[in-house]
């Protein structure tokens, strides 16, 4: 950077702006953000909630850490992104799923998907999503085993474990189905951090308020979710609420090194996402589809990024001059 004294003035060239924002500052965010829906979970499923989450977090830690301590590198637990992968990873899960299932889900997460690649800005898809796809595969049990909410134990329920809603609906057991009221409050059985869209939702106003995400893939992802169920003769409402098409549009749909940079790259993001979501909720043997909708949205974002970049006019093709 040239720069030239005028006295005590000393003018250089761009930028000029220091900005505090960096990305323990931004992953503290997205933390305090998560605590709502982290508070419904407990509320709903009692301390095992925060016991599971807690040992994700710890777990992602100490895996990240020790990584980059075996292979020489940096340190970089200080960032909170490992933190932030646990919370959401935990969010992926039943309350009741055993902690060392758990912990191998961010042994995928942190050891495979994040530091193999290179680490934090490296990685080719969400971490906590292929985390939560991998304990899904390898102990599809565990993973759909619904433990029941506070509300439905103080009604007299005589089991331990029961459907989501959208099991319900797969099933057919639509006199079962819990009111839209409930799901958006969070009064429903499920993964414990999706639980709940109003939790949700105020974390996701807090990141647009604090510039930490932008509205155009999480309102994109959830708007076509609703025309998708409109188009296919089902309740929008229940399917925006249900599930994880909430946690999964506001949390991790956005995440900065695997989503598309572009606005026009964003839309097409979260229209995907939907759509994907959607037809595998309907069409397939599995009643969710979010995680494996952004997922393979992940992997196509550089091809969207390449053709949804602005060309420059006057610029040759690659940039030759």
């Amino acid at each position: 950077m040239s720069e030239i004294k005028h006295g005590n003035l000393i003018v250089s060239s761009a930028p000029h702006v220091v900005s505090p924002v960096n990305t323990s500052r931004i992953m503290l965010d997205v933390i305090i953000a998560l605590m709502p829906a982290l508070l419904m979970a407990v509320y709903v499923f009692g301390p095992r909630a925060l016991l599971l989450t807690v040992s994700c977090v710890i777990a992602s830690v100490v895996f990240e850490w020790a990584f980059r301590k075996i292979t020489g590198r940096t340190q970089t637990i200080s960032d909170l992104s490992a933190v932030v992968t646990g919370v959401l990873l935990s969010f992926n899960l039943p309350a009741n799923l055993p902690i060392w299932m758990a912990v191998i889900g961010c042994f995928v997460a942190i050891v495979v998907v994040k530091q193999l690649f290179g680490g934090l800005g490296q990685n080719f898809a969400n971490p906590a999503i292929v985390g939560r796809i991998v304990l899904f595969v390898s102990f599809a049990t565990p993973m759909t085993t619904w433990p029941l909410t506070r509300m439905q134990l103080a009604g007299g329920a005589d089991a331990v474990t029961g459907p989501t809603p959208l099991g319900l609906l797969q099933k057919g057991a639509m006199e079962d189905l819990p009111s839209n009221a409930d799901m958006f409050m969070g009064f429903i059985g499920g993964s414990m951090g999706e639980i709940s869209a109003l939790a949700l939702l105020i974390g996701g106003v807090y990141l647009v308020i604090r510039k930490v995400i932008e509205p155009t893939i999480p309102v994109c992802f959830i708007a076509t979710v609703a025309v998708m169920a409109l188009l296919m003769g089902q309740d929008p409402i229940f399917h925006i609420c249900a599930g994880g098409v909430m946690l999964g549009a506001i949390f991790m749909a956005t995440d900065y090194v695997t989503s598309p940079i572009t606005t026009k790259g964003k839309i097409v993001f979260g229209i995907g996402c939907g759509i994907l979501t959607m037809l595998i909720r309907m069409f397939s043997s599995y009643p969710e589809g979010v995680s494996f909708a952004i997922l393979l949205m992940n992997i196509l974002t550089p091809h969207i990024d390449e053709l949804t970049r602005m060309k420059l006019n006057g610029v040759p093709k690659g940039g030759e001059q």
